[in-house]
Formats: structure tokens, C-alpha cells, sequence
């Protein structure tokens, strides 16, 4: 789903110590990175140690971003090629359902064994379920080929939280995740159009054939760094699996059926829907407690509350967006391509934020800028819906956007910097498994919540990314971005619990 593929956010320095420390001897992993040759120092993610696997690891954040932003203009011809139509949105919800099963798995393997192993097959599902989409000749095979993709998706990105944590030290966490946000500003403006192009002058196909081989490059240069840096189990170095591993990965199996029956019945609304629903929540709920850390939804501070803050920040931001554009075409008579570009200026300013996140003499500061962040992300999704007076004017939405993604760069980076640290070695991917999983979460619930709300007051139905005109009521855009910026608010005060008690 493309949803769940916003920019990746980063690991970070700080302060405070981890509040969770292993007692067995560390492993070969985690030794301190070997002195650069000659003398070069390390100071920096491009200087001679560590040029190779940043060079490597941003390179395949690119590519996924450039499939990601890309999908969604090719989609809809693939659909009707395909014959596909009426099995449209379950070309995405395959891949989210699919993704959180892989998020668990990757995390599990990770922890055990060492990211090398789940990183590679990871990106090989990927590029496998590019091919299969890219010459499926019926929907049903072009879907398989989306839950292949989320399974290769799921196990990279938490692989990568891993390697950072490895293979690179605290003082340089922040600018490698700076890194991987940057590599998302391109394709999100170039994307849509060269996959447009793609599409009308080559075929959609080529938008997924062709991405697979570019892959070689990046795997190249960062599977040899990967295995000197951060192969192998953390912890003892037994690699003995952990009591829990099997559990996890049953309750990870029930939350991808939960959130798949979840999505079906909210993309038909009718009573029998409340069956499919109903069972959603049941296999849901239990799953994602036994998923997150404990005390998550009480907002326990430390560990639990940075997972919590990115599940409210990630889902009520892209809720909210997935309505912008609907509102600039339906209300204010903008061109879908328009209404798209109102949104190109948030690439750059998130980068800018996970950028400024990363810079060391803020780093005293980070709690602070967090929680900046997230009034940031608050105020400009209450002053959305500004645009539906016609004397406001329509740019006005596009600068509080703009304001909106330089939060979302604080407080996405800083999630990621902040889970790394309160994280033992050998938890690094349960956690950041979970810190994905309430990403993920949180923008399908409060998207089907959204929609719902939209839908009851006279909304009408929504296209997949929200482009399709039709007779919509102002105040059914009030009903989304009004609750969207009521949870980004209630973030602010998750914000204020991300430090861990002194002991």
C-alpha cells in the first residue's frame, strides 16, 4: 500500500543513556567499526569506511521511492488493461497486509541471525513481485504480484533500521537517516511524471520491468559492507532463537488477516460488512498488543511512547493527505495535476526537517523539536479546510502543507533515532518492527475512519488517491481534517513522555 511507504525515518545520538542494555558480552557485531585505512578518519557517512554501504543502502531507498511515487499513475491503466477494475484497491491492500507479516518475520530474523539474510531476500520478493506484476495477463496474478512486493517491502525497510543500528555509530545514525529522507524528494516530483511518460510511450509494464534490474547496482556496493558490518546474531552471537520468536510470528500472521478483513469491509460499506469487520478487529487487537511494547497505548514512557508517536503522526498526516487532493478539484476547481503539484513543495521540506534533525548542536534539543513537529503537523492539517472559504486562496494550503511535511521530517527521523537508542542489540528489529507496524496501522484505521466519516456526510465514494471528482458536501472535508489534526494535537502530548525515567 502505498501509504505505508512514506519517507524512512532514521536513527540518532543522544543524551540520555539506552535504557535497555544486554548482559551478555556483545557479539562480533558489536565491536566498534575498524579504523579506515591510512589513517582516513570516519567522520562522516561518506568518508572512506562507510562510503560504499551509504552510497549502497540510499540507492535502494531511491528505487523504492521512485516505485512507490510511480505506482500510483500506472495503476489505474494496468487495472483496466487487466480487465481488473472492480479489484482495484486490493491491489494495494495486498501489499500493506502482506508488508506487516514481513515486518515481524524480518525483525525476528534480524534480531537472530543478522540483517545481511532478510535485507537480500527481502529485495529479491520485491523485485520478484515487480516481475510478476509487470507480465501478469489477468488481476489476480497482477495482485499476487502486489502481496509479493509488500513481503520484499516489509522485510527491507525494518532490515535497514538494523544495519543503520549496526554498522553505523550514534553520531552519524541522524545523517544517514537524513539521507534516506532525501532520497524520497526526487521521486516524488519526478515520479508521477517519468511513470506517466513511462506508461503512455513504453506501457505500464515497463514501470515495474524495469526497476528490478536497476537493484544490481546498490546491492553491489552494500551486501559486501553489510556482511563486514553488521552480519551475524547481536547479543551472545549463538543466534538462538528467541522463547517468544514463534508467538510473534503467529500473532503477526493474525494482524495481516485482521487488517486485511478490516480494509475489505471498509472498502464496502454495507451492513453484511460488519461481519468481516468485526473479525478484523477480533484477530486485530490482540495482535497488536502482543506486537508493541508494553504500555504503548498508555503512553509508558520511553520506548513505548516513541512507538505510539509514530503511529499518531504517520496515520493522522497521510489521512489527512489523501483528502487534499479531492478537496482542491471538487471545491476549488483545480486540475488533478494541480492539485498533485500542491503537494511537491512537502518533499523538500520534510527532507529539510529530517535534515535539520541530524545536525549535532540540536541534538541536546530533540524532545523539543518533536514536539514542534507535531504542532506543526496539527496546525496545518486544521488550517486545510481553510480553502473551502473561496476568498482564501488555494496556494494558501499549499504553503501550510508545506509547514505540515518540515514537521513530519522532525518527528519521522526522530522516531526512528529515538527507538535505536532505547533499544537493546539484540532487539533492534523486534522494535523497529513495531515502529512499523504502528505506522502502518495507524494509516489504515484512521484512513477507513476518515473515509467513513467523509462517506456519511455526504462525501460520496473515494477514489484511490482521492482524485475523483464528484458532488462533495464542504462540511464532509470538515469531518476529516478537523478529527485528523484533534489526534496530531494529542500527539503533542505523547511528545512530552519519549524520555525514559531516570533510574
Amino acid at each position: 500500500m502505498a501509504l505505508t511507504l512514506t519517507p524512512m525515518a532514521a536513527p540518532n545520538p543522544r543524551d540520555t543513556p539506552v535504557a535497555k542494555t544486554s548482559d551478555a558480552p556483545p557479539g562480533p557485531t558489536a565491536a566498534p567499526p575498524p579504523p579506515a585505512p591510512g589513517g582516513e578518519r570516519d567522520d562522516g557517512v561518506l568518508s572512506g569506511p562507510y562510503r560504499a554501504l551509504s552510497i549502497g543502502i540510499v540507492s535502494v531507498v531511491l528505487l523504492i521511492a521512485f516505485e512507490a511515487t510511480a505506482v500510483g499513475t500506472a495503476m489505474p491503466v494496468a487495472a483496466r488493461e487487466l480487465d481488473g477494475v472492480p479489484l482495484y484497491a486490493f491491489a494495494f491492500s495486498a501489499f500493506f497486509t502482506t508488508s506487516l507479516f514481513a515486518m515481524v518475520l524480518s525483525g525476528q530474523w534480524s534480531d537472530r541471525r543478522g540483517p545481511l539474510a532478510p535485507l537480500t531476500t527481502g529485495i529479491a520478493a520485491f523485485a520478484a513481485g515487480l516481475l510478476l506484476g509487470g507480465t501478469a495477463n489477468t488481476m489476480w496474478l497482477f495482485i499476487l504480484g502486489r502481496a509479493v512486493q509488500g513481503l520484499g517491502g516489509g522485510m527491507v525497510i525494518v532490515a535497514l533500521y538494523v544495519v543503520v543500528g549496526r554498522a553505523y555509530p550514534e553520531r552519524l545514525r541522524p545523517a544517514i537517516m537524513a539521507a534516506f529522507a532525501a532520497s524520497w524528494v526526487v521521486p516524488s516530483i519526478v515520479g508521477p511524471l517519468a511513470s506517466g511518460a513511462v506508461t503512455e510511450h513504453l506501457g505500464w509494464r515497463w514501470v515495474f520491468l524495469g526497476i528490478p534490474v536497476l537493484v544490481t547496482f546498490p546491492l553491489a556496493l552494500a551486501l559486501p559492507q553489510i556482511r563486514r558490518r553488521a552480519s551475524g546474531p547481536a547479543g551472545d552471537g549463538t543466534g538462538a532463537p528467541a522463547p517468544s520468536g514463534s508467538r510473534r510470528i503467529r500473532l503477526a500472521l493474525a494482524i495481516s488477516f485482521g487488517a486485511g478483513l478490516l480494509q475489505y469491509a471498509a472498502q464496502d460499506l454495507r451492513w453484511f460488512s460488519l461481519l468481516p469487520g468485526a473479525a478484523g478487529l477480533a484477530l486485530l487487537v490482540p495482535a497488536v498488543l502482543g506486537l508493541l511494547p508494553h504500555g504503548t497505548w498508555r503512553a509508558a514512557r520511553g520506548l513505548p511512547s516513541v512507538v505510539l508517536l509514530r503511529g499518531v503522526a504517520a496515520g493522522s498526516f497521510i489521512a489527512a493527505e489523501s483528502f487534499v487532493p479531492l478537496m482542491l478539484v471538487t471545491q476549488r476547481g483545480l486540475s488533478p495535476t494541480l492539485a498533485g503539484f500542491s503537494l511537491a513543495a512537502g518533499g523538500v521540506t520534510w527532507a529539510l526537517g529530517s535534515w535539520l534533525q541530524s545536525r549535532p548542536r540540536l541534538e541536546p534539543y530533540r524532545e523539543r523539536l518533536v514536539t514542534l513537529g507535531m504542532l506543526l503537523v496539527a496546525v496545518a492539517i486544521a488550517a486545510a479546510p481553510s480553502v473551502l472559504i473561496q476568498a482564501v486562496p488555494a496556494w494558501t494550503l499549499a504553503v501550510a502543507w508545506a509547514f505540515g511535511c518540515l514537521g513530519m521530517g522532525l518527528v519521522i527521523s526522530s522516531t526512528s533515532v529515538l527507538l535505536l537508542q532505547l533499544s537493546a542489540p539484540e532487539e533492534a528489529g523486534t522494535n523497529s518492527a513495531a515502529l512499523q507496524i504502528s505506522d502502518g496501522l495507524s494509516n489504515v484505521l484512521l484512513l477507513a475512519a476518515g473515509g467513513a466519516a467523509f462517506a456519511a456526510l455526504g462525501g460520496g465514494t473515494v477514489a484511490h488517491g482521492a482524485t475523483a471528482a464528484s458532488a462533495s458536501h464542504p462540511a464532509a472535508f470538515v469531518a476529516v481534517f478537523l478529527p485528523m489534526a484533534a489526534v496530531a494535537l494529542a500527539g503533542v502530548w505523547v511528545t512530552t513522555r519519549l524520555r525514559a525515567e531516570s533510574r
